[in-house]
């Protein structure tokens, strides 16, 4: 069965007129992320963020958050709300790319925690896997895992 399409464009999911919300962990939560105070951002933040990683280079989602509680101030960034912002990034990032825009965040230069590629972006892990090699990085496949190559060296500084 075919996933339903949005019906809002995602162009529009992005520029969402919202605000940033710092709050407390619940208690729920402080076995995983302590005591403490919690970012919970935006897709335009988020967006500004993968905007500067210039070509050849890396993130992680990890350094995007580590970036957000420097940025805001927390102990920590809610990691369900960053995993799915960036994927309104990366959706409004392909939709611009069919409309015929140029400069488009480069969501593709995002890697989950280890390197691994996201099979959650647009076109899957084999979508990924090519815009990464066409940056220039060399993709391994180590079982169902595929990773970048000694992504680590290749980090950029947020």
């Amino acid at each position: 069965m075919a996933k339903p399409k949005s019906l809002t464009p995602w162009r529009d999911k992005l520029e969402k007129p919202q605000e940033p919300k710092v709050v407390d962990v619940s208690e729920k939560m402080q076995a995983r992320f302590g005591k403490g105070k919690m970012i919970i951002a935006t897709p335009m933040i988020i967006d500004g963020i993968v905007r500067k990683i210039p070509k050849g280079k890396l993130t992680t989602v990890s350094a995007i958050m580590d970036r957000l509680c420097e940025e805001f101030g927390t102990d920590s960034a809610c990691p369900m709300t960053t995993g799915i912002f960036l994927g309104i990034v990366a959706k409004a990032a392909e939709e611009d790319r069919a409309a015929g825009h140029k400069q488009i965040a480069p969501y593709w230069r995002v890697l989950k925690t280890k390197g691994a590629l996201n099979p959650k972006f647009p076109g899957g892990i084999e979508a990924h896997a090519e815009k990464l090699e066409a940056d220039g990085h060399e993709i391994e496949k180590i079982r169902k895992t595929w990773k970048v190559r000694d992504f680590s060296k290749r980090l950029a500084k947020l």
